[in-house]
């Protein structure tokens, strides 16, 4: 009986030790003066530099959206960037505060890898790109072919089950990087590259002959992906997810970058007001921030749509629609709980 009540004992410590562990993010945060956040090595439209070396993308906006909230200065951080593999460890071990890095939610690394995922920011599934001069026009004729996987994703899983379903064999090249991909896959070590279709449009936009390849048909999985915290801090865990929810529901509401400042000074809708700082938001004091934090989130960042056109859109490089990306009301998935 002793020995049971010293192992519970035990075990009652650790967990109050893992928990405080995770705990006290915003202060960590703030102690610092800047956030730092985990992006991709190198994705275009996602985490890329461009020509001045600015790195910039629909992910690094998230991460400069939750500087904003917490500092009311969007350019108070600085990146860790990382692959596959080490993305979780980084995040776990306190390497960085957060990780916005196109990152599917899974059951495994929710519960297993204790990780709290805060949102859903981007709807994707796996799809395949090959040069348009093997003539295959489906993902069902990719019988016997190589292909170049990024490890530690869960496109190795999907690319699995889709081969064995199908009767197919095939022969993986594993590859850590988008970078190393794409390498690969013109030096002709790999038949096809498989990652999520943002990806691929990604990677094909940033090809010398993008008309050179083509994105087979098929979507073989969903990819539901998001920024992601540690577990045992739930106040840092509402930061983040309420920084994502604020820009997503800014643009419901018509709240852009350019009026919010004057629409900050009252409206004729509640829940607008609530948003920006104009009238109480019950439970505001226990996030720990100001409160203009969604007002300067909006302002300075831009809401879920200006951020989706800016780095993903039909005008850029990369030419995605909005898809199951758009709000709920225009047919999409996008939802944000309400602000009161």
């Amino acid at each position: 009986m002793k020995a049971t009540i010293l192992s519970i004992l035990g075990a009652v410590v650790a967990m109050t030790m893992a928990v405080s562990a995770s705990a006290g993010t915003l202060d960590d945060v703030r102690k610092r003066g800047h956030l730092q956040c985990g992006v991709n090595t190198g994705l275009p439209g996602f985490a890329a530099p461009d020509d001045k070396g600015v790195w910039r993308g629909f992910d690094i906006d998230y991460c400069r959206a939750v500087a904003a909230a917490v500092f009311g200065d969007a350019s108070k951080l600085k990146f860790t960037h990382l692959t596959g593999k080490t993305r979780f460890t980084a995040l776990r071990s306190r390497e960085i505060d957060l990780l916005s890095r196109n990152t599917t939610w899974t059951f495994s690394r929710d519960v297993d890898l204790q990780l709290t995922f805060v949102g859903v920011n981007y709807y994707d599934g796996q799809g395949f790109m090959i040069p348009k001069k093997l003539g295959v026009n489906s993902a069902k004729k990719l019988d016997g072919a190589s292909i170049c996987i990024q490890t530690g994703t869960t496109t190795e899983l999907n690319l699995s089950d889709f081969f064995r379903t199908n009767g197919m064999k095939y022969q993986p090249v594993p590859i850590e990087t988008n970078a190393e991909a794409r390498t690969n896959y013109l030096a002709e070590r790999c038949d096809v590259y498989t990652t999520d279709a943002s990806g691929l449009a990604a990677t094909r936009a940033a090809l010398d002959k993008p008309g050179d390849h083509v994105v087979l048909p098929e979507i073989v999985s969903k990819e539901p992906l998001g920024p992601l915290v540690r577990h045992g801090d739930d106040q840092w865990a509402d930061i983040a997810r309420w920084t994502l929810n604020a820009m997503v529901a800014a643009e419901e509401m018509g709240i852009t970058s350019k009026n919010a400042k004057a629409m900050a000074k009252g409206t004729k809708n509640p829940e607008i007001n609530r948003l920006l700082g104009k009238e109480k938001l019950q439970g505001r004091e226990a996030l720990g921030l100001s409160a203009d934090w969604a007002l300067n989130v909006i302002s300075q960042v831009g809401n879920y749509g200006e951020v989706f056109e800016a780095n993903l859109g039909p005008k850029t490089a990369l030419g995605l629609q909005r898809g199951n990306n758009a709000q709920w009301k225009n047919g999409g998935l996008l939802y944000a709980p309400p602000f009161r």
